[in-house]
């Protein structure tokens, strides 16, 4: 069966590939390229799941996005963004949650190639050492990473490392403002306390509408974090809202991410943006020296 899906996918990606040649180049011409935003979970090659990729998978998925993409930070992506302007089709790369497996091999792989990508860390689950909630509940064993994975991700300056809560809970139905702010910002700022290093960004665990929150977001620009990502699908274009980065989910199937990235019309047109309500303030963008 996943054979079979992985042959319509390519089917229509080859059917709509004039139409995909035609819009990137378009877009390209004049300064309107998008900009793509991956996160995944857990790359390993044990327990299985919806959020985990094998290393070869993974590897597969680095190799095509170096020979098909500009890969750049997710600081760079939010300046290009919030400058309206970027030439050419770019890429940056997330994680979530904060799987130790990942330090096995995968985050080696990014040092190697010099690939930067930024790594969101539930701390809760990295200072007990216990599965994140999702794994427990399907009696999977995982292990978060370490404090000094962190530190050593961090120091290698390739990988940057965000805020992913305290808990991993759906932020979106918190209400009680003391709890949102320990999940969001104190949470946030402890980590950065632990790694002798600023955080810069923050992801909305589970990232659907339903789980964003607009006290939360403002809370995070009064405490000068420099944007949010959600994790519903969904591209970035020059112009669009710069705190708000919209990510798409690294599927497993090389031929899923690759209908992704070279602009699925069917996505393009069907994901709706989610629009935050702000309180006004001046809020700077990142943006890499």
């Amino acid at each position: 069966m996943q054979r079979l899906k992985e042959h319509l996918i390519d089917g229509y990606y080859a059917a709509t590939w004039p139409w995909r040649a035609r819009f990137r180049q378009v877009r390209a011409r004049v300064g309107l390229a998008p900009v793509m935003v991956l996160f995944y979970h857990r790359v390993a090659d044990q327990n299985l799941n919806d959020w985990t990729i094998t290393n070869d998978g993974f590897r597969r998925h680095l190799d095509w996005l170096e020979a098909n993409l500009e890969v750049v930070t997710l600081a760079e992506a939010q300046r290009r963004i919030a400058l309206r302007c970027n030439p050419r089709a770019c890429v940056a790369i997330t994680f979530d949650d904060g799987y130790g497996e990942n330090c096995d091999k995968a985050i080696g792989e990014l040092i190697q190639r010099n690939m930067p990508a930024t790594y969101f860390v539930t701390l809760g689950n990295v200072l007990s050492g216990q599965p994140f909630p999702h794994d427990a509940k399907l009696g999977i064993e995982t292990r978060p990473n370490t404090i000094d994975q962190l530190r050593e991700m961090a120091a290698s300056g390739v990988i940057e490392i965000g805020g992913h809560s305290r808990t991993h809970p759906d932020v979106g139905a918190i209400r009680d403002a003391d709890m949102l702010h320990d999940e969001v910002i104190a949470a946030t700022q402890e980590l950065a306390s632990l790694i002798d290093q600023p955080i810069r960004y923050f992801a909305f665990p589970f990232g659907q509408h339903a789980n964003l929150n607009d006290a939360a977001i403002n809370m995070l620009r009064a405490n000068g974090i420099l944007g949010f990502c959600s994790a519903y699908g969904g591209y970035n274009f020059p112009g669009d809202d710069p705190y708000h980065i919209q990510r798409i989910h690294g599927d497993p199937e090389l031929s899923r991410l690759r209908n992704w990235m070279t602009i699925d019309p069917r996505k393009l047109n069907g994901v709706k943006r989610y629009q935050p309500r702000y309180v006004k303030q001046t809020v700077a963008v990142g943006g890499d020296a």
